[in-house]
């Protein structure tokens, strides 16, 4: 694996692909505005062909100075490269079908493919300082065909090759199969992972350890079908998992994760890793008394890693030490055999309702049971 991994944030041109996503032109400055304070060093900021309005939000974020690269995101055309030269970029990426199937769809076969590369890359080297050329839906291109494809494209001065896992199909075996092929090759290579089998986030670890350079992700896994790898996770995976820091800051991955939420009204699952908003919550009688004992006993890592904290949800699951631990936050302190008497009435108000208790709730159980005037 490289020592640092270099991450590609494509919210703003994969993550927008979203089925009913629209981001304005503030929420795109914000977006850019916290990947460039987490220290992401490379965004795909958008498709320029798409509409002059379009054309034109991608000029204004190119030209408010933040640190990363910015990279247009380009069909094989001649049209799509002179919208990307309009925002004033520098960089762009071309993607190119790669399978029979991407091919056969748009009327077209690999011997146009080869030489519109040919006649599109040759021009774009001279108008680009750095031009990425994707291979759309290599997981599912005849091994032979994409290495002629790929060899094609370094011969003609493609600065870096993308990979993309078009319909999420590929899983870490097969992906680390497929970067070691390319390994030797002195190039780098980027992967482009979907998530439609779930695999996405374990898929892109996999391609770093099998040699790729460089990782294209969302925040929140937002994309298109069942989304992208997620930036937040692979982050995570990387620093907690591998142990080879990414250089993002995760905090910063927590409040852009919140703002995606908000932007494309998409809302995480309340278990999702990393960001969701119960994954350090525990019920489990057995883990609460050992967190208290030690917090690393049922985390991966230390949730105040990331500006959160393991909480304790009371409900049917729960022991006498998580309960005794939030009536301390509430300043009460029991007997032992108040304490058992309070905790099966905890247990039966959420086995009845089937959900948890709130402290609230626990402290009208408490002054029902021990506080009742006797008036």
């Amino acid at each position: 694996m490289n020592a640092t991994p270099h991450i590609i944030d494509t919210t703003l041109r994969d993550g927008e692909q979203a089925p009913g996503v629209v981001f304005s032109l503030e929420d795109k400055l914000h977006i850019a505005s916290l990947l460039d304070e987490a220290g992401v060093k490379e965004l795909e900021i958008g498709t320029p062909i798409i509409s002059s309005q379009e054309e034109n939000n991608i000029k204004t974020i190119i030209s408010q100075g933040f640190r990363f690269d910015a990279t247009c995101w380009a069909r094989a055309t001649r049209e799509d490269m002179a919208a990307s030269l309009r925002t004033g970029a520098t960089r762009i990426n071309i993607s190119f079908p790669a399978s029979a199937i991407h091919l056969t769809s748009i009327g077209k076969d690999r011997k146009w493919m080869l030489n519109t590369m040919k006649s599109i890359l040759t021009e774009a080297k001279e108008r680009f300082d750095f031009v990425c050329v994707g291979a759309q839906d290599a997981s599912r291109t005849n091994p032979e065909y994409l290495d002629e494809m790929v060899n094609h494209a370094i011969s003609l001065g493609a600065d870096r090759i993308r990979l993309a896992d078009t319909v999420g199909v590929m899983n870490p075996l097969s992906v680390q199969e497929l970067f070691g092929r390319y390994a030797s090759f002195d190039i780098p290579f980027e992967f482009h992972a979907h998530n439609d089998l779930g695999m996405a986030t374990a898929n892109t670890i996999a391609a770093f350890s099998a040699g790729a350079a460089a990782a294209s992700l969302t925040v929140n896994g937002l994309g298109e079908r069942a989304g992208n790898a997620a930036l937040e996770e692979v982050v995570a995976a990387l620093t907690y998992s591998v142990g080879n820091s990414s250089g993002i800051n995760l905090e910063t991955c927590l409040r852009l994760s919140s703002l995606l939420e908000k932007v494309s009204g998409r809302q995480n699952s309340v278990s999702k890793p990393i960001t969701g908003e119960k994954v350090f919550s525990h019920e489990s009688g057995i883990h609460c008394k050992s967190l208290l004992a030690d917090p690393m006993s049922y985390h991966p890592f230390n949730p105040k890693d990331i500006g959160k904290e393991s909480s304790f949800i009371l409900g049917k699951h729960s022991g006498v030490a998580a309960l005794v631990s939030v009536l301390a936050e509430m300043g009460i302190s029991l007997l032992d055999h108040q304490n058992k008497e309070l905790l099966a009435a905890v247990k039966e108000l959420s086995a009845n309702r089937k959900n948890g208790v709130s402290k609230e709730e626990v402290f009208a159980l408490y002054q029902g049971l021990f506080c009742t005037s006797n008036n």
